[in-house]
């Protein structure tokens, strides 16, 4: 594995810079993208930021969003990818990939899950809260300098997937960088109500469906929520507003393993694993070639809902403790 300085190095000499994501990005997807692509402004590589998904609703506050692309627009000589553990996570961009490690491009993998297969030809993969913590370290190296901007795209990160700050991979490096970015001028009041404090009405419908369908499996130790096309499309919601419902059944006391399943397609469902203290998930997402991190994680199942449902349970069961 590569080291943040020779990356920085790398990135520096680069003229013009791709930056993808994976494939329904959440906060630290796109912060970690947004963050890295102002510190290339700064300086003065062109570049463009890539994913193949809409913006989802819960993120469309981010200034700048709406400059990301759905596939490159230009050449470029370096492609550097973030919080991506794979590159099928990279979903309709993956090909692009293939076709710049085809035509000798270097590629650059910047990541923080633990599933990660280091599949760039540089490849810095640290497990921490957020990747936003090695894409702030990397800046860093690179030499351009906090402002108010790059702060905010770097917090959104640190909140989103850190759980504001819950989870149980946070550290004290968690908070010193959050007081660096809140001193750079990042306000986390206002990151922070948008991110967990305000939602529309459509997504408290969806809310209020979705949970009064959880099912328990396992002496209540395993929680299922479902989200089906139908209900979304009854609700007028869209999948952004989905961010967070996992938690939700992962709070009830006997719960130590939940599970969103989230229909995206015809007998085609995003599944979204949450444990509490001992259960890896990434290990339950793995079975169906997900991954993640040992508290979150996620992967897709295929067939009829009921047999998505015992199969995931049956698997989840396997590591719940007698």
């Amino acid at each position: 594995m590569n080291t943040l300085e020779q990356i920085a190095e790398k990135i520096k000499n680069a003229k013009r810079v791709a930056v993808f994501t994976h494939m329904r990005p959440d906060g630290d997807a796109y912060g970690s993208a947004l963050a890295l692509a102002r510190a290339l402004d700064f300086l003065q590589i062109e570049n463009e930021v890539c994913v193949e998904s809409e913006v989802p609703s819960n993120l469309t506050f981010v200034e700048g969003i709406e400059k990301v692309l759905k596939k490159p627009q230009a050449e470029y000589d370096l492609l550097v990818l973030v919080d991506c553990a794979d590159e099928q996570r990279l979903g309709e961009l993956s090909g692009e990939f293939f076709i710049a490690r085809k035509k000798k491009i270097d590629t650059v993998n910047i990541d923080h899950h633990v599933s990660n297969t280091q599949f760039a030809k540089y490849n810095y993969v640290r497990t921490c809260a957020a990747n936003c913590m090695n894409v702030a370290q990397l800046i860093a190296y690179m030499g351009v300098p906090f402002d108010k901007k790059t702060a905010e795209y770097l917090l959104i990160g640190l909140l989103t997937d850190s759980g504001n700050f819950s989870h149980d991979d946070v550290t004290e490096e968690t908070f010193l960088l959050a007081a660096e970015l809140a001193k750079a001028g990042a306000d986390i009041r206002y990151c922070n109500e948008q991110l967990f404090k305000r939602q529309p009405k459509q997504r408290a419908a969806l809310f209020a469906k979705t949970m009064n369908g959880i099912r328990y499996y396992h002496d209540d130790r395993f929680a299922v929520i479902t989200i089906r096309m139908e209900m979304m499309k009854e609700c007028n919601a869209d999948n952004g507003m989905t961010e967070g419902f996992v938690d939700f059944p992962l709070s009830v006391s006997s719960v130590e393993v939940a599970a969103s399943i989230m229909e995206v397609g015809k007998g085609k469902y995003k599944v979204s694993l949450r444990s509490k203290t001992y259960a890896d998930v990434n290990k339950i997402a793995g079975v169906y070639g997900g991954g993640g991190h040992v508290r979150a994680a996620g992967c897709m199942l295929f067939g009829e809902i009921e047999d998505v449902l015992d199969k995931l349970s049956y698997t989840v069961s396997q590591y719940l403790e007698d």
